[in-house]
């Protein structure tokens, strides 16, 4: 029990980590991810630590989607309550409001993906779950644009601890290794996208963008373990702190650039009629002053 919680207690120590460190690259190019809140919580006995973030996706689709897409509709919530080694988390979009949400539900099992129904769905909802297996040593499961050699768990070796690289069978090398403790996150993804036409599309695209981002990350944290092995959970907040003031110092550099942006804007719309015709001047301002 002592080797499991304190498995636990690293793994949450990285896991929390690879997302601060996540956040912070997300944001680069102008747009990413703003802390609203960063907190302890309890409730009915669950302790833990829940976050409000909100995610700014206007620079990370397409152009012809950033034309037609309504106010509002590329801002999204995303609320988590951190309960280790149980955690929830809400993604939800004001412009769709009950139209759309995304929840993910993960329970961290000390075994290998052996247990079934984890989440104790009834079993006509369970009979519709497809169950996508994750490896984060198998470089095919990552997009090509997504690949970087440094965070590739095949290749890497940790200087602290002397884990890795990770060979093709390195779970069944794991399992026969019994005084090796060993922990599986089963996520449970639930989408709701009711929109006519691309309900089917829309709601397969997100279950393939979250199994990229979790694949990512969880490569990421066993990469940067030299990097968070030595953390205290103490040293984690502290982090979380200074992350969320330098996510908002971003987003008020943003803020002052998209006025300035504005600005340049509208002095185009002024200058560019005396610049491309010829019959155009400058209104007397003598006439529009006030009699």
């Amino acid at each position: 029990n002592l080797v499991l919680k304190h498995l636990r207690i690293v793994y949450q120590v990285g896991q929390l980590y690879s997302v601060a460190e996540a956040s912070k690259n997300e944001t680069g190019g102008g747009e990413g991810i703003e802390v609203l809140k960063n907190e302890p919580y309890e409730n009915d006995g669950e302790k833990g630590q829940y976050t409000h973030k909100i995610y700014h996706l206007k620079s990370k689709v397409p152009a012809f989607v950033r034309m037609i897409a309504p106010e509002g509709s590329l801002v999204f919530h995303e609320k988590a309550w951190n309960a280790y080694p149980y955690c929830r988390t809400s993604k939800l979009n004001e412009y769709m409001k009950d139209d759309f949400f995304i929840k993910i539900e993960t329970w961290h099992k000390p075994d290998l993906g052996t247990l079934e129904n984890v989440h104790g769905l009834d079993p006509n909802t369970w009979k519709t779950v497809e169950i996508v297996h994750i490896d984060i040593a198998d470089r095919s499961q990552v997009e090509p644009a997504d690949y970087k050699a440094d965070e590739d768990p095949a290749l890497f070796q940790s200087v602290k601890t002397k884990r890795g690289p990770l060979g093709p069978n390195w779970k069944k090398e794991l399992a026969n290794t019994p005084d090796c403790p060993k922990m599986c996150a089963y996520k449970l993804v639930t989408i709701k996208f009711k929109w006519w036409g691309l309900q089917s599309k829309v709601e397969n695209f997100i279950q393939k963008q979250e199994k990229r981002i979790f694949t990512n990350l969880h490569r990421q944290l066993f990469c940067w373990i030299d990097k968070w092995i030595d953390l205290t959970m103490e040293d984690i907040r502290r982090m979380e702190d200074e992350t969320q003031k330098e996510l908002e110092t971003v987003s008020l550099a943003v803020v002052a650039v998209s006025a300035l942006y504005n600005c340049t804007c509208l002095a185009r719309l002024f200058l560019f009629p005396c610049l491309f015709s010829p019959e155009w001047s400058f209104p007397d301002t003598n006439a529009l002053r006030p009699s």
